[in-house]
């Protein structure tokens, strides 16, 4: 935020307390000649900083601070997507793979944002369309049936070749970012986070292709929804965004470096990262899971 623009916009959970943490940016702000917007529509949860409406705060903004959880952190991404702004999420949420530091890091996270003392990390984000409707996904973009009878049935157009159909209970699109989301639990592959790539995976596959696929950057994938198809409902990032009738078609491209998180600290975010997937049951051995204990508690281990 040492550019052009000093103003420090924040993007908060739609429920969860963060008074705290907005009122350690609005005291470091007024100490630094920082200025700090929010949405019109988050004025009322944050008293005393100015609202603005969406297209000014993405106009204006310098950096965004993204207080909540992994959910608050990619509508932050996907707010700024049109201009791409460095994006720091303070967590106030549970399991994160993309927040990266705890409210109490605060005070000093803040002088290194303005300092500009951080690496940017790119993420790339689905774009698709269908009609005259566009949305975008940092996650994924999921196709599900919409009630509990019959199955998703699409065809599989990859830059106009016919490559096979689905008949599942959902389809997933999922970016290297997403690939540890839903699409991790349906069995799809985990995407590095340098790979600019596309995993497709079914959900409980019934005919056609039934095994995960990873297609390339450049790739353009069309989605048919046949005739005999249950309702489909489409989803970006976990919320609902649309439905797909029979015959409509959802066209998905990769656009990379869509957004740019802040890293204060890389490799340490990287150890997190492998601490969280372990969670998620990737397979370690006990001598590899101890690399991941930070060096200062593993002194203490030593006899």
């Amino acid at each position: 935020m040492t550019g052009e623009s000093r103003t420090l916009g924040l993007v908060i959970h739609p429920t969860r307390s963060v008074e705290s943490s907005v009122r350690t940016v609005t005291e470091h702000a007024w100490t630094r000649g920082v200025e700090v917007i929010v949405r019109e529509a988050d004025a009322a949860r944050v008293p005393g900083v100015a609202a603005v409406s969406e297209a000014d705060f993405v106009a204006r903004v310098g950096a965004v601070l993204s207080l909540g959880g992994d959910g608050t952190m990619l509508g932050a991404m996907r707010l700024v997507m049109a201009r791409p702004v460095p994006v720091l999420g303070v967590n106030h949420g549970h399991l994160g793979f993309l927040v990266e530091i705890a409210p109490e890091q605060l005070p000093d996270a803040l002088d290194r944002l303005v300092r500009g003392e951080y690496t940017i990390e790119p993420h790339s984000c689905l774009v698709a369309s269908a009609g005259e409707a566009v949305l975008a996904g940092f996650n994924d973009v999921v196709l599900a049936r919409a009630g509990r009878a019959g199955a998703v049935s699409v065809d599989l157009v990859v830059n106009g070749r016919q490559y096979g159909y689905y008949k599942c209970d959902a389809l997933i699109l999922a970016t290297p970012t997403g690939s540890t989301a839903y699409n991790y639990a349906a069995g799809g592959p985990v995407l590095s986070p340098s790979a600019e790539a596309i995993a497709v995976t079914p959900v409980a596959p019934m005919a056609g292709i039934s095994r995960p696929i990873v297609l390339g950057p450049q790739d353009e994938i069309r989605l048919h929804v046949a005739p005999d198809s249950a309702p489909v409902a489409v989803e970006v990032d976990g919320t609902a965004a649309g439905a797909l009738g029979p015959d409509a078609v959802l066209t998905t491209v990769l656009r990379p470096e869509a957004a740019q998180v802040v890293r204060l600290a890389a490799g340490e975010h990287a150890s997190r990262s492998r601490v969280k997937l372990s969670l998620l049951d990737l397979p370690l051995r006990p001598d590899q899971l101890l690399e991941l204990i930070p060096e200062h508690l593993r002194r203490r281990l030593d006899p």
